[in-house]
């Protein structure tokens, strides 16, 4: 049960555009807090409450390091997603066909 309402955590945590470039942002390093909250023109507590809602859909990792608490991207829960969009490429995928089709048979009739 724990697992279906995590899945849905991860959707509803990646929605928020701040929360997605906070993903981007600690997929390249580990950072702090403090260094976070430079990248957003937002409060400390508000990044904070962001990273929480990663953190708990399991998407990034948090240690304290001393006095500091290091956040990191975590993205195995991703692959849930991936999986999800994986099943619309196919919708994708012929619409694209139909349109190379479509351009293909105008330039031989034109």
């Amino acid at each position: 049960m724990a697992a279906s309402s995590a899945s849905h955590d991860v959707f509803q945590a990646i929605a928020d555009p701040t929360r997605r470039k906070l993903l981007k942002l600690l997929s390249k390093e580990e950072m702090p807090v403090t260094a976070i909250s430079g990248h957003f023109p937002m409060s400390r507590t508000a990044v904070s409450k962001h990273l929480r809602v990663l953190a708990d859909a399991g998407l990034v990792k948090e240690r304290k390091v001393g006095r500091e608490t290091r956040y990191k991207l975590e993205p195995e829960p991703l692959v849930e997603l991936k999986d999800w969009l994986q099943y619309f490429e196919l919708f994708w995928e012929n619409k694209l066909t139909a349109l190379r089709l479509f351009v293909e048979s105008d330039e031989q009739d034109g």
